[in-house]
């Protein structure tokens, strides 16, 4: 990694403690969300698991380049976790999380699948009737 990429990323030595401990949640919502362990986070970023809990709780700064790193793992903005009022992103339901990880082990043709039959229930306002096993 170049300077360049360094000057990329913002500055956040100046958060106060209570925005690190925001910033924590961000970033276990995010592990949540893609259903990955402590362990999977701290094997991906080559730190210790202990690390992933204590960042996640506020407890431990994390540096730029994990903040860096976390964002690339968790396919999100630096912004999602950076900005302590961000509030664009509302949190996904339970449904949400569920469907995601479902869907996410689907092949791509599967994929185009659920993606079709999604956008037919959003325009249509129902789905077809199933038929009813005999």
């Amino acid at each position: 990694m170049g300077d360049a990429d360094s000057e990329l990323l913002p500055d956040h030595k100046n958060l106060t403690d209570e925005e690190y401990v925001r910033m924590g949640v961000r970033l276990r919502e995010a592990r949540d969300y893609l259903d990955l362990s402590q362990e999977a986070v701290a094997d991906a970023l080559k730190i210790p698991r202990a690390s992933v809990s204590a960042i996640e709780s506020g407890k431990r700064k994390v540096s730029s380049l994990e903040l860096r790193d976390l964002a690339r793992l968790y396919r999100r903005p630096l912004d999602t976790f950076y900005d302590p009022h961000n509030d664009s992103v509302p949190p996904e339901s339970e449904a949400d999380q569920a469907l995601y990880r479902t869907v996410r082990e689907l092949s791509e043709d599967d994929k185009e699948q659920v993606l079709k039959f999604a956008e037919f229930i959003k325009t249509s306002g129902q789905a077809p009737a199933r038929p009813k096993a005999r």
